[in-house]
């Protein structure tokens, strides 16, 4: 399983404090990917470079990104629109580095203009070496249904791997997914926020037909507390404490009293009274079934 975020393709904006957290380290666990995103295919290839360098082990472009930061630069899954540009980014950036790069778009800009066929047959012949699909346009943004039908038409009309991205919030999900599209695999994004075991419970579901048993209460305060822990320690202090609170809200969302603690939580800034909290909360819960 690799896991990136994504970082302008503007290497003169890489000074900052934000982009410096988001750029691989060689000391990084294997897979290393690292997702840029830009609309010039000079300083897209620039970033796979650099990105290279610093020990990148994939390269992912993003065209899928919906978010209006994005898309006012012409950048994200606005790119879509200008199927000779789209061509021109990836042919660049894939002469730029000798690692794989992989794509991630959408079905199109929208409902009635959904390309995604087309840009997945320019990403093959530019050499790119996975595509990922999100089932909804660019104007859909995160609204209503994501639709598999335009993923499985891309599945059958290019030969390079293709994962499914879109409303795939359990194991039973990704399973109809694959069944319904003919994926490669499953993307999974905010489904894993609060719950990092949904990647488990697909891979044991695809082999098994069977979840696995669900995580006992200790392992899953255990890993709780650490991963608020790695928060302070990857962003400092003042950084630490603040994104500490959104993922904490997303891991208590589904447990007793979870609201009430996410709000006392989020008064807190001291890391030790962060986690010194978090210990007493979750020693707390009896009901680990709905934390699972």
């Amino acid at each position: 399983m690799a896991v990136s975020e994504m970082i302008t393709s503007d290497t003169r904006l890489w000074h900052t404090r934000k982009s410096q957290q988001r750029l691989i380290h060689k000391d990084e666990l294997s897979p290393r990917s690292v997702q840029i995103a830009g609309s010039m295919p000079s300083l897209m290839a620039d970033a796979a470079r650099q990105n290279r360098e610093l020990g990148a082990e994939i390269i992912d472009i993003n065209m899928g990104c919906p978010a209006k930061k994005v898309c006012k630069r012409a950048a994200g899954s606005s790119l879509l629109q200008d199927e000779k540009l789209v061509a021109a980014i990836l042919s660049a950036v894939v002469r730029a580095v000798d690692i794989p790069v992989t794509l991630k778009i959408r079905t199109g800009w929208d409902t009635q203009n959904r390309n995604a066929l087309n840009i997945a047959r320019i990403a093959e012949d530019c050499g790119i070496q996975a595509l990922a699909v999100h089932g909804r346009t660019r104007a859909c943004r995160f609204n209503g249904q994501a639709e598999y039908d335009t993923i499985a038409s891309v599945v059958q009309s290019v030969d390079i791997p293709v994962f499914a991205n879109g409303d795939i919030r359990s194991a039973k999900d990704a399973k109809a997914v694959l069944d319904h599209t003919g994926a490669t695999a499953v993307m999974i994004g905010r489904a894993a926020q609060g719950n990092p075991w949904l990647f488990r419970e697909i891979n044991h579901y695809l082999e098994h037909g069977s979840l696995p048993e669900s995580i006992s209460g200790q392992e899953f305060a255990a890993q709780v507390v650490d991963h608020i822990r790695a928060i302070h320690r990857h962003y400092g202090e003042y950084s630490g404490i603040r994104i500490a609170r959104k993922h904490v809200g997303w891991y208590v969302e589904r447990l007793p009293g979870g609201e009430t603690f996410r709000r006392s939580f989020n008064q807190l800034d001291n890391h030790n009274e962060q986690i010194d909290h978090l210990h007493t909360y979750l020693a707390g819960q009896n009901n680990w079934d709905q934390a699972a």
